[in-house]
């Protein structure tokens, strides 16, 4: 197992069942940069750590389900499945906070992080964002013919 592996299964790890930001501050690069389908480009360790934190509060009981995961060099991929109960607030992109759903979830995605010197510099997640909100029971009801 090389570098961008380690790096990748300490970043699920930080990420699911008990969350922990300190640890996932610690494996991004200072200037990373996350690309996520809900918030967009998100640059700085920072910001892509209270991306993260607004995750882990709305599914602070999260689990992950590996289907694949791969390293390429200084790239780890993970395809996979993200469970839970929405218990948490969620903040949405406009800054609008819903109430917690209550709502189990189970969203199929891929991750793919660049590592350079144990740090992440380059993460990216693709997840389908209509799924997430539908499972959520966050969109409107399909109008009848």
């Amino acid at each position: 197992m090389g570098e961008a592996r380690e790096v990748m299964d300490r970043l699920t790890d930080a990420l699911t069942a008990h969350p922990d930001l300190k640890t996932i501050a610690e494996l991004y690069a200072e200037d990373a940069v996350a690309v996520t389908p809900d918030e967009g480009e998100i640059h700085g360790r920072e910001n892509i750590v209270a991306y993260w934190r607004q995750m882990t509060e709305a599914v602070p009981d999260a689990t992950f389900e590996s289907l694949h995961a791969y390293e390429v060099g200084d790239t780890a991929i993970d395809e996979g499945v993200y469970h839970g109960r929405n218990t948490g607030p969620i903040q949405l992109p406009t800054g609008e906070t819903l109430p917690a759903t209550q709502r189990e979830i189970a969203i199929r995605g891929v991750d793919i992080a660049t590592v350079k010197d144990g740090r992440i510099t380059d993460y990216r997640l693709y997840f389908d964002e209509m799924e997430f909100l539908g499972q959520l029971g966050l969109l409107p009801d399909e109008p009848t013919p």
